[in-house]
């Protein structure tokens, strides 16, 4: 079991390192970004960003969750290179013909989808859907072979480029929202480009029908519920953008850029989870594994999320201009949300697992409905309420709410015993340091956040002090803690600190 749970971590880790980057560049530039756009344009940005990628789910009709699930059924290499071109292929037209349609009506979507005339906005966005769609089924491609170098160099390039772009378009030439798209997507299009060349011998323009038909049966009726998934992420967004107020919008995505320090753990796993949890041959040795990672994968975000409630407002006055101070309000709950749709992934492979994808679209759509409808309460066309705090609230239930259907829907197809037990307790310790330390600490000044970063400690005290662990975990992080101290002395000495290694007492552990 430990073995797989260091494939996770060293797989995830290899995928997280582009969005490690990304967006910690994001934050460093954030400041610049947001002393030359405006609220309103950032918030007509982050609604074009979220519509592409909401768009490229109905484009990839799920070829890419059939891919994956395919790929671990074959063990031929010219059919696995054979169903890997298909997918490809079907990709790439599917993008091209839809970015020559829509490039006519660029007029007509931006006040449909903005209520404003930009049609730049949206020509921006089309490049975007083409480029996104086709470097997720790219990096689809180097996700299944585990070639983790490439990913990370390709995902590096992109970064930089993307930071290249945006900083030369925005800062240089002033060109607001506008630069910050065309950045994104401009950098995206080339490195599709060049995977597509390290790619080259599962790359055509050749569709074989069989495995086009098989992976549409597998993944069409994943769409709806990828779909209202997703929807349930950005209606927030365009919610505040339309009918609230264009500044609230700007205000919440920044929100949503800083709670990337739980985002980027969630991208992670879900790049890494389903290769790993469709590779597993025993379904007890697969029940098992799910149990254990979900406890985990919830005490990691956990602690993160509780760091981000705590420390919150000194995020946002560190790294964004004062006018988007407000964005604090929301930040906590949008972290949580993020933390919750993680949870919702161990269901979708257990759903994939199954071969049961039916089973999503009731859960995404229960989800949705408690999105909209909590939108609505908590955050009034009228004004006030609750303001972008509302929105991240109704995200947080609308999730909740997704995750108690999954559940009900997908315990009769592969049972998991999950650790309701410690699950309840991890909720108990990180929920009562971070509402305790939100209502008792002071809320600004150096004073403050020295005392909340002390209160952080509070969890680990907890988590020990109450048993969270069991003997043999503790045991097995000790051991871990000993190769990596083994591992440092060693390299130290292949590089002349020879002494200090031979007088280490742990040498032989």
């Amino acid at each position: 079991m430990l073995g797989y749970l260091r494939r996770l971590v060293t797989t995830g880790a290899a995928y997280q390192f582009g969005d490690i980057v990304a967006k910690g560049l994001a934050l460093l530039t954030l400041p610049l970004y947001t002393h030359h756009v405006s609220p309103e344009g950032y918030g007509a940005a982050e609604s074009l960003l979220t519509a592409v990628i909401l768009s490229s789910i109905f484009l990839r009709a799920g070829i890419g969750e059939a891919f994956i699930r395919f790929y671990y059924d074959d063990e031929d290499t010219a059919r696995r290179d054979r169903i890997a071109s298909s997918a490809t292929a079907t990709v790439a037209w599917t993008t091209t013909l839809a970015a020559v349609v829509a490039l006519p009506f660029a007029g007509q979507l931006s006040w449909l989808l903005l209520r404003i005339h930009e049609p730049e906005l949206i020509e921006c966005s089309i490049l975007g859907l083409w480029a996104f769609t086709n470097l997720e089924m790219a990096q689809a491609q180097l996700r299944v072979d585990e070639r983790s170098r490439t990913y990370i160099i390709s995902s590096g390039v992109n970064v930089g480029l993307t930071v290249l772009f945006t900083v030369t378009l925005v800062v240089f030439a002033g060109q607001g929202a506008r630069g910050l798209l065309l950045g994104n997507f401009g950098a995206s299009a080339i490195v599709v480009l060049g995977l597509w060349w390290v790619l080259r011998r599962r790359v055509s323009l050749r569709v074989n029908g069989h495995d086009l038909v098989a992976m549409l049966r597998f993944g069409l009726p994943t769409v709806p519920a990828d779909a209202s998934v997703y929807a349930l992420q950005v209606a927030d967004r365009f919610y505040l953008f339309r009918v609230y107020s264009h500044t609230a919008a700007g205000l919440y995505a920044v929100a949503i850029k800083l709670a990337t320090v739980v985002f980027v753990a969630v991208r992670g796993f879900q790049y890494a989870w389903p290769p790993l949890a469709y590779s597993i041959d025993s379904d007890e040795e697969a029940a098992r594994l799910y149990s254990i990672v979900t406890t985990y994968y919830a005490l990691a975000t956990g602690v993160v999320v509780c760091g981000v409630a705590l420390l919150g407002r000194w995020m946002v006055r560190l790294l964004a201009a004062p006018r988007y101070f407000g964005a604090h309000t929301a930040l906590p709950w949008l972290a949580l949300g993020w933390a919750l749709y993680g949870l919702f992934l161990v269901f979708l492979a257990i759903a994939g697992r199954a071969r049961v994808t039916t089973r999503n679209l009731p859960a995404a759509a229960v989800g949705l409905a408690v999105n909209i409808a909590l939108l609505v309460l908590l955050v009034p066309a009228s004004g006030a309420a609750l303001g972008i705090a509302g929105a991240g609230l109704a995200l947080c239930g609308a999730y909740a709410a997704m995750l108690a259907v999954m559940y009900l829907l997908t315990r009769g197809l592969f049972k998991v015993g999950f650790e309701w037990g410690r699950l309840a307790l991890l909720a108990a310790i990180l929920g009562g340091v971070a509402i305790s330390g939100e209502l008792l600490l002071p809320t600004g000044g150096f004073g403050g956040l020295a005392l909340r970063v002390l209160w952080l400690a509070l969890v680990p005290a907890a988590l020990l002090l109450t048993r969270f662990f069991h003997p043999h975990e503790l045991a097995q992080a000790r051991r871990l803690a000993s190769e990596a101290r083994r591992y440092v002395l060693a390299y130290r000495a292949r590089h002349g600190d020879v002494e200090s290694y031979a007088e280490d007492p742990l040498r032989d552990v």
